[in-house]
């Protein structure tokens, strides 16, 4: 699994600290101006349009993609748990008001 993020995010840094990525064996991509090889990692998966408008997203090992958050969560959760590596709770879901949770 690879799980698409920008530095910015909030959503995403709310992934990050919540599960152990790397213990679950996800790839974790960060979406930057510097980073052309994950911005065409994302292309392929045909995702640019989705990026623009909601980040995290979530591509699972049949290739199929999860943008919206609350599934991913679930999916990352069920991962964790098959792993045996626990999930930290979060008080609630942060707030992407100002856009950072998307590709500019």
């Amino acid at each position: 699994m690879t799980l698409f993020t920008k530095d910015d995010c909030k959503l995403c840094q709310q992934l990050k600290d919540q599960f152990d990525l790397e213990a679950m064996q996800i790839t974790i991509e960060v979406l930057g101006r510097d980073d052309a090889a994950a911005l065409a990692h994302l292309a392929w998966h045909g995702l640019v349009e989705t990026a623009r408008k909601t980040l995290p997203i979530l591509v699972l090992d049949d290739s199929s993609a999860v943008d919206d958050f609350a599934m991913i969560e679930r999916h990352l959760s069920s991962k964790a748990y098959k792993h045996g590596v626990p999930a930290k709770k979060t008080a609630k879901k942060s707030s992407c008001a100002d856009g950072s949770c998307r590709l500019q």
